[in-house]
């Protein structure tokens, strides 16, 4: 069997998007300045099971390798957030998927001690949140404690990367910003399996709940925070 060789997504905001923006705030972006010690990088469910054989998933490993480095050295908050690994599959799950289907993804967040289940190259700080969630959003009321952690560090803004974009990444970033948190969506840190899917979920987040910038950006507005 081939091994899996790590992609970047070619990713793309339209034209007309941006200019829309433009027109209705005077300015492409909505936050041109971060300041670190209120910044927090949420990272979502970087394991195993979303990265080991999707090359866009292997793609994204150094990118938000790179920013958790910058956030913390910025004096942010780098969070990580994994899928809950619960004794059985919900029953909507079952109606939903199929209990094959349902069975894997009640797995999916692998075993052992959490920081054991994320990506083997990607190592928290001893500092850093390490939450599962029993939701698709990081920030579902009752289903995640990673709020918490960021009220207690006084956030007020979130930086969003991981997997799957059109999936857990916009959900997560539709209720970051429906809590009234400054969201930005890292688009070259984020990853699903095709370019179409990826920018459809881009260019809604950008339309309606946060900002869209690469990597090369963000660590600009941090390194001046």
């Amino acid at each position: 069997m081939a091994e899996t060789q790590p992609r970047l997504h070619t990713w793309q905001i339209d034209a007309r998007e941006y200019a829309r923006q433009e027109r209705r705030r005077g300015r492409r972006h909505a936050y041109e300045r971060l300041t670190g010690p209120s910044t927090a990088l949420v990272v979502v469910d970087m394991v195993r099971f979303f990265v080991a054989g999707n090359p866009y998933g292997l793609g994204i490993v150094p990118h938000v390798h790179t920013l958790a480095r910058a956030v913390r050295a910025a004096g942010g908050t780098v969070a990580w957030v994994l899928p809950a690994v619960t004794e059985q599959a919900t029953g909507w799950a079952v109606d939903f998927y199929g209990p094959e289907i349902a069975e894997l993804y009640r797995g999916a967040g692998g075993t052992g001690p959490l920081r054991s289940r994320l990506w083997p190259d990607l190592t928290p700080a001893p500092d850093d949140p390490v939450v599962e969630k029993t939701a698709a959003s990081a920030f579902f009321p009752g289903r995640c404690a990673l709020r918490d952690h960021l009220d207690r560090r006084a956030v007020d803004t979130v930086l969003v990367c991981g997997l799957v974009t059109n999936v857990c990444v916009e959900s997560t970033v539709r209720d970051a910003a429906t809590l009234g948190y400054r969201t930005l969506l890292a688009a070259d840190a984020c990853a699903t399996r095709d370019d179409t899917l990826h920018n459809a979920s881009l260019t809604t987040i950008y339309r309606s709940f946060g900002d869209v910038r690469p990597t090369s950006e963000l660590l600009a507005l941090l390194a001046t925070s």
